[in-house]
């Protein structure tokens, strides 16, 4: 690749992150902006919260009983079957329930998010609102942002609850490895240091996730499109920029706490 477009690509990435954390700043700055913000973040915490609550469970639930099948296989190639609630367990907190929520959670209601507003861009009612004096960043967006500060973590420890249970059903109910044994595993190795690092990544990728959804449907006629188009392409563009942002974000994290 040139060097130019390599410069270009990085000065795009660049420009594109300060707005992303302008709109955020100015999200919180202006969220009382319209009226009342009680109302607004109820509905926030059904649309982001409540609705995501059967996929976070599902995908819990399997992922605790994948992680318990797979421990049991490599753990008893070493006589270490008693460990498998210690490598579910923190497996979970680390690293997998932050992610996988963060993921399904901004799959469905980040995409939400970003088509509502791309709608709302595309019949100009954001204009209208800018039009009337009301802050269009902090309306729309700020009460998701405050949602998605309680939503994230609570869902996020629902995943890492369920996730164990999977696998104590795949490792105690259908594989040999005594519950007592299992559930002391898990006792012992939680720590306040592992919950901590879980609510730290959850919280980071709750605003981030919020924050890409709201600014891509917010500025989806930025992309050159109009219409149904426009929106189709923001509300991908947020799913796609969320799940990269989680990822390397719980890189930096995990490297920053380890």
């Amino acid at each position: 690749m040139p060097l130019a477009t390599t410069g270009r690509i990085t000065l795009g990435c660049t420009a594109t992150a300060g707005r992303c954390a302008l709109f955020l700043i100015n999200a919180f700055r202006h969220c009382t902006s319209g009226g009342s913000l009680r109302p607004r973040i109820l509905r926030a915490l059904h649309e982001s919260g409540v609705r995501c609550v059967p996929v976070i469970l599902i995908v819990a639930i399997f992922t605790g009983m994948v992680l318990g099948l797979q421990g049991h296989y490599v753990l008893s190639r070493f006589g270490a079957s008693g460990l498998l609630g210690t490598l579910v367990s923190l497996s979970l907190c680390r690293e997998l329930a932050p992610v996988l929520a963060a993921l399904m959670i901004a799959g469905q209601a980040g995409s939400s998010i970003a088509a509502e507003l791309g709608m709302q861009r595309s019949t100009e009612q954001i204009d209208a609102l800018d039009l009337i004096g009301i802050r269009p960043e902090g309306f729309l967006a700020g009460q998701r942002l405050f949602a998605a500060l309680l939503t994230y973590p609570i869902l996020t420890a629902a995943f890492v609850l369920v996730g164990t249970y999977g696998g104590y059903l795949a490792g105690c109910v259908l594989l040999p490895v005594p519950a007592p044994e299992f559930w002391s595993a898990v006792h012992e190795a939680i720590r306040p240091r592992d919950v901590a690092e879980c609510l730290i990544k959850s919280l980071a990728f709750g605003l981030l996730c919020t924050t890409i959804a709201c600014y891509s449907g917010f500025h989806a006629h930025l992309s050159g499109l109009s219409g149904a188009r426009a929106v189709s392409l923001g509300t991908v563009r947020a799913v796609v920029a969320s799940s990269i942002a989680v990822l390397a974000t719980d890189y930096l994290i995990t490297s920053l706490l380890v």
